[in-house]
């Protein structure tokens, strides 16, 4: 892996500055270092691809520091009240139980329900096979509950989240092997995702496509909600991972249908959010034939430890509450990838991490790949935005798929 690395990327993943060892023992929550977040990003690079690593990583500094401003504005005030904290505190309990189990069929459950899938024509500004092929948008009622029984009733206000929505290229001759393809936090839009991941590259290669739609984003959000996303973090800590787990059901939903239509392959890539909700997608879906987390987040806890101003709050939020950080990394445990074994073996997992990230920091890919038994990993030199370099991770994809033999 690490040859292949050094051949098909500028940044060799032995590059990578830290020395220490990041994979702790379960239960991980206690073990990784409290001090995680504050670990250094460091790479030992030629003069010229230093250069567009720190300029890059500059600029997602401060494309960070907005985002997180925009969150503390409007998220916040709510999760971090004092009666949201009080709420979160007595229920954590429940969530740090199954967490303990590491058996993720505790958490995530799979669906039995069938459901009807309804066709809708796509946007303008969405993609247009022109080989032939259809584009359309795609749609079914979610039969989703909430783990936790108590929270059920306050979810199930949420209307616009009830509905499930992704988008589907179809060749239109066969079933195809299939990419399904998850956005990341405020990052919704199809054409958007289409055109950032190349995926009509993909397409003209012969697989079809499936770009899902996370909870809270896109066709789901609430009409007087500010950003896409902000029903993820906006109801409480705990009502994260009601969010994962919806997210998790919908999409098995969406494979099955898939599967209804003739679909024998499926494999899932995903950008930031949707790189961890891959990931998780790992530990629980044995059907899927590969995962590519690109960018991905990985502890959601530390990860917000160091976007500043957010990280202020949270931590002055939690100490309020009598919370630590490893209290709080139990308390999200339950939907976190490194609770739980990946499914798959290591040959069909893949992570892509920009050296220059500073919205999903590298060590949380590093952290991820040791998880993973050190499966394929690349680096390329750019941020969480530019990936620059990406000719070279998109051909590594495309041999990676060949490799598992994804596209027979």
């Amino acid at each position: 892996m690490e040859k292949l690395s050094s051949i098909v990327s500028r940044v060799a993943n032995q590059t990578y500055g830290h020395s220490r060892r990041f994979l702790p023992e379960q239960p991980w929550w206690n073990s990784l270092e409290p001090s995680f977040h504050k670990f250094p990003d460091d790479f030992y690079l030629d003069f010229k691809t230093q250069m567009m690593v720190e300029g890059t990583a500059a600029l997602d500094i401060g494309l960070r520091t907005a985002m997180a401003s925009l969150a503390s504005v409007c998220c916040l005030p709510f999760t971090l009240s004092p009666k949201q904290l009080a709420e979160d505190y007595q229920d954590r309990f429940f969530y740090q139980k199954l967490g303990d189990t590491h058996d993720p069929t505790q958490f995530f459950k799979k669906p039995t329900e069938k459901v009807i899938v309804h066709r809708h024509p796509a946007g303008v500004m969405d993609y247009k096979p022109d080989d032939g092929g259809r584009c359309e948008l795609l749609s079914f009622e979610s039969p989703f509950e909430t783990v936790n029984p108590k929270k059920r009733e306050d979810y199930a206000k949420l209307t616009h989240n009830r509905t499930a929505w992704a988008q589907h290229w179809q060749h239109g001759d066969k079933p195809r092997p299939t990419i399904c393809m998850i956005h990341g936090f405020m990052a919704d839009p199809y054409w958007f995702n289409s055109k950032w991941l190349a995926l009509p590259w993909f397409y003209k290669q012969g697989y079809d496509i499936l770009l899902y739609t996370l909870p809270f984003h896109g066709r789901r959000r609430a009409p007087l909600e500010p950003f896409g996303g902000y029903g993820y973090f906006a109801h409480g800590i705990l009502h994260i991972n009601e969010a994962v787990a919806h997210a998790v059901y919908d999409f098995r939903l969406f494979m099955d249908y898939l599967e209804s239509t003739g679909v024998e392959k499926m494999g899932v890539t995903g950008i930031s959010l949707g790189g961890y909700t891959s990931a998780v997608l790992a530990a629980v879906e044995d059907r899927l034939q590969f995962c590519m987390p690109n960018v991905p987040v990985v502890s959601l806890v530390d990860l917000l430890y160091e976007w500043f101003p957010v990280a202020p709050l949270v931590k002055t939020g939690l100490r309020m509450a009598g919370i630590n950080i490893h209290e709080a990394r139990h308390t999200l445990s339950v939907q976190c990838p490194l609770t739980y074994k990946p499914k798959l073996p290591k040959e069909r997992l893949m992570i892509i991490s920009g050296a220059g990230d500073r919205l999903a920091p590298p060590k949380h890919s590093r952290l991820l790949w040791e998880h993973w038994d050190r499966c394929r990993l690349h680096w390329f030199p750019g941020n969480h935005i530019l990936h620059l370099d990406q000719g070279k991770y998109l051909k590594d994809m495309a041999q990676f798929l060949r490799d598992i033999e994804f596209n027979k």
